[in-house]
């Protein structure tokens, strides 16, 4: 039994009162492609059962979600011929989350086509190890 917690615009895709260029389905996930991309063939993974991002998903769906992910990539790689492939979650605001339904991005990534990865930085004298008890405090 399908259950949405949220009225997002992926929830109304899966409804099919939104229309999308879907490229996959099956029982638990469905992926389409981005309406907004970054290159061609960006394709979004999501499964149909709600959660609001990798924070709250089920273990159960998680693992679901990735073997979907697992079996398109390269499959969407070979579709626009692609150098490689980022697959990309955002969770929360902060981190560029813009729909509140788990989903993941299956971007093509061509050589040259311009888009860069994140800047980083060193951390200061100590400063990892610090943040490293901190990390396995928490657990």
């Amino acid at each position: 039994m399908l259950v949405l917690m949220e009225d997002t615009i992926f929830a109304k895709i899966i409804r099919r009162e939104i229309a999308a260029d879907i490229v996959y389905e099956d029982d638990d996930t469905l992926a389409f492609l981005s309406e907004r991309y970054n290159n061609l063939g960006h394709t979004l993974v999501i499964p149909k059962t709600y959660s609001r991002n990798i924070l709250s998903i089920s273990e159960k769906s998680l693992a679901v979600l990735m073997q979907t992910v697992r079996k398109l990539a390269p499959v969407v790689m070979r579709a626009v011929d692609a150098d490689g492939i980022n697959i990309i979650i955002n969770n929360e605001s902060a981190a560029g989350q813009l729909i509140f339904h788990t989903h993941v991005h299956l971007i093509p990534r061509f050589v040259g086509d311009g888009y860069k990865g994140w800047p980083s930085k060193p951390y200061k004298n100590g400063e990892a190890q610090t943040i490293a008890e901190k990390i396995r405090a928490a657990m």
